[in-house]
């Protein structure tokens, strides 16, 4: 019952999150993979201040805010009017924070084909503190909590839970671990002295 509960739980967290459109903002990016062409043009472009990017040979492109799926389109469209049939994969480049329980906190950049796993692994994995079944994410000024551990036994990608640029990921610690059962303890033993001397008076 606990797991049909859980899978439901996640179910609704990647309807919530999915059900915006992805968008990009500056400081995000795109990444570009050609195949069938000798150009060397594959590469990683980002998003000014402006909200203007410059891709190679089709100059300044306005992306900011704008839905990413229908930027793919255009691209792929004004590249297939200077190769044929060109083979071409655009990926977002989408601009996170990951702190808490994490070895090297910070911005990273992520894909809508990166899992979890592989973003926790660029901020340099887990503290052996972590609690990766409690992963909070702020956007907007608003929280959810995702159990990390369904998302990666499930192989979920990051295009799942539908992380979007800005977003803000807490990897909490577990509660009775490290130093806090260190606290706990000296506080037991704490309590424990004062009321061996109330006794006895």
């Amino acid at each position: 019952m606990k797991r049909f509960l859980g899978g439901i739980f996640l179910l609704c967290v990647v309807f919530h999150f999915t059900s915006e459109a992805q968008t990009l903002h500056p400081g995000d990016g795109l990444k570009l993979i050609f195949y069938n062409i000798s150009d060397q043009i594959s590469g990683e472009y980002y998003i000014q201040e402006d909200g203007t990017i410059a891709l190679p040979f089709l100059g300044i492109i306005k992306v900011a805010d704008r839905n990413v799926d229908s930027l793919k389109q255009e691209i792929y469209g004004k590249y297939s009017n200077i190769y044929r049939n060109p083979e071409l994969t655009i990926l977002p480049l989408i601009r996170v924070n990951i702190f808490g329980e994490v070895n090297k906190p910070g911005f990273y950049y992520a894909t809508g084909t990166d899992k979890l796993t592989d973003l926790i692994a660029k901020a340099g994995g887990t503290t052996p503190q972590a609690d990766i079944g409690d992963i909070t994410i702020t956007r907007d000024g608003r929280e959810i909590e995702i159990d990390g551990e369904k998302i990666i036994e499930n192989g979920n990608k990051l295009n799942d839970i539908g992380l979007q640029s800005g977003d803000q990921i807490y990897v909490t610690r577990k509660w009775f671990s490290g130093s806090t059962q260190a606290i706990v303890i000296t506080g037991i033993s704490t309590l424990t002295a004062i009321l061996i001397v109330f006794l006895r008076k």
